[in-house]
């Protein structure tokens, strides 16, 4: 059986690969295939957002019965990074590609240091208190 760290982790990865290829080709000004992997990578995101959201930090707060911990900061962060997404379709629809830029360099350390709170706090703590096989299974109707 697969745990939700190592699951969520490669869920991570896989966005993170998207996002990179989108901050590669900023440089191009070729804002067609900008948008493609921002449109692309947005997506692929909101999904993991909405599994976590929906799915895994209910099951662990019911778990634990921990309301104002880490569910509560992660649901923080991912407010922050909506933001930031905003700015990043603000600035791509102007064609902007120095804000661009400023902001994905913004939004990608966010993400890592958001991920690694995850990857080495939340996830493992989820797998110890909830019915793994059955939250992935959740999750996974979702992806």
């Amino acid at each position: 059986m697969q745990s939700i760290t190592a699951w969520m982790t490669k869920n991570h990865r896989d966005c993170d690969d998207i996002f990179v290829e989108f901050e590669n080709n900023i440089v191009t000004n070729n804002w067609p295939e900008l948008s493609k992997n921002w449109k692309l990578f947005s997506d692929k995101l909101n999904v993991h957002f909405e599994m976590e959201e929906s799915i895994l930090f209910p099951a662990f707060e019911t778990a634990t019965g921990m309301i104002a911990g880490p569910t509560m900061v992660m649901r923080s962060e991912h407010e922050q990074i909506r933001n930031l997404i905003n700015e990043i379709d603000t600035a791509l629809a102007a064609q902007d590609a120095d804000q661009c830029q400023g902001v994905a360099e913004t939004l990608m350390m966010m993400i890592q240091q958001h991920n690694m709170k995850e990857e080495q706090m939340l996830y493992p703590m989820t797998d110890q208190h909830v019915n793994v096989e059955q939250t992935l299974s959740s999750m996974q109707s979702i992806n």
